[in-house]
């Protein structure tokens, strides 16, 4: 195996699939190398933890310029980390690779030479990258949107792997991307011109590795089968293992009836629950709304140091006087997530879960849990 390739290409590739190499010591050490294999298409390199894989191929040719030259195809084990500093810190245009006796990989440019350790490919794990199950098409903003409003509401720990997740379920038309750690969801929904039925569990956290990757790719074709989701955009590919089980029944979670309604600018309100916030110290984020049709009040205080309140005049309320506490990151978060120049909560009770969503988009709905504070 041997070829002359673009520095940025390669280094661009290597820093894509490392994304799927654990940097801790793997219980599988074959795990912290990546796979080069240079084929008819071009250079792929794959990283994977068995959790995550991500496999970018470079072509010979990109728009007419020649990426890839005086190759030879064959394939080949690289420590991970020591090919990626390698192509990070070499400053030619151009850097040489060559395997010599399936042992060792012989790195040039300009007047640096790395002999470098390498593997035999055939001892990679064999890897599952082909799409199988239901397959839907979405435009890179219409995943991008699916993980920004609803992935920060997944829970972070593993006590429930299935908190996790985001749910994404398709039905009459409509593709629901659901998220929640149990004091708190978030839903978005978008039209699908197909009539698919389906439900799976995707890890949150590599639904947002995806969209980081996502950058200059205008469309991703999205496999779904009973284990596994595959990612596929431009010149790379991304398999995720699905979390088993059942989803919780969200569907009746956003109140049918509210009793109270509030508009409100989101900038105002976050700048106003930031400043408030500094003193919740002593109640982890705690800070208290207090609602009637001339003023909003947000408050928080410590026993430790003291007492903030600040009123927002703005805003159009409809009901009676209500009081009811928050977590304020909670909060914060799904109005962020709304990325919209208004807001509209709408109550029930001091202790029911309560809606936050953009006054001018159903498409998005976002639920916080008030705090018992007595």
């Amino acid at each position: 195996m041997r070829f002359i390739i673009k520095r940025d290409e390669l280094l661009k590739a290597i820093n894509i699939a490392n994304r799927a190499v654990n940097s801790k010591s793997s219980a599988v050490p074959v795990l912290a190398n990546l796979k080069f294999e240079l084929d008819e298409k071009g250079l792929s390199i794959t990283g994977s933890n068995y959790e995550l894989t991500i496999k970018t191929t470079i072509p010979y040719e990109k728009d007419e310029v020649e990426i890839i030259r005086n190759y030879q195809e064959g394939s080949t084990l690289v420590n991970s980390k020591i090919i990626s500093d390698m192509a990070r810190k070499i400053d030619t245009e151009e850097i040489s690779f060559e395997v010599i006796d399936s042992t060792i990989a012989v790195i040039t440019a300009g007047k640096i030479k790395y002999n470098l350790n390498c593997i035999k490919a055939d001892e990679y794990p064999d890897v599952d990258l082909e799409p199988t199950g239901v397959q839907i098409n979405l435009t890179h903003l219409e995943f991008s949107s699916l993980v920004s409003q609803t992935a920060f509401a997944a829970s972070l720990k593993e006590q429930r792997p299935i908190l996790t997740a985001i749910n994404l379920e398709a039905n009459d038309g409509v593709l629901t991307a659901t998220a929640t750690d149990s004091a708190r969801l978030a839903r978005k929904q978008l039209p699908i011109s197909t009539d698919l039925q389906f439900s799976a569990n995707v890890p949150a956290k590599m639904m947002v590795e995806i969209d980081h990757l996502l950058e200059g790719a205008d469309s991703l074709k999205v496999s779904l089968s009973e284990k596994k989701a595959l990612f596929s955009f431009a010149n790379t590919v991304i398999a995720t293992r699905l979390i088993a089980g059942e989803y919780p029944n969200t569907k009746n979670i956003v109140p049918r009836v509210t009793n109270y309604a509030l508009q409100v600018n989101a900038s105002d309100l976050l700048k106003a629950i930031d400043r408030v916030n500094i003193l919740s110290i002593d109640r982890e984020n705690v800070v208290d709304f207090y609602l009637d049709e001339d003023q909003i009040e947000i408050s928080a205080k410590s026993t430790q140091v003291g007492s903030a309140s600040e009123k927002i005049e703005n805003f159009k309320f409809e009901g009676s006087n209500l009081q009811i506490s928050f977590n304020s990151e909670f909060v914060s978060s799904a109005i962020k997530a709304l990325n919209s120049e208004d807001v509209t909560f709408l109550f029930v009770g001091e202790m029911k879960p309560f809606v936050i969503k953009n006054p001018l988009d159903e498409s998005t709905i976002q639920i916080v849990t008030p705090v018992r504070t007595y």
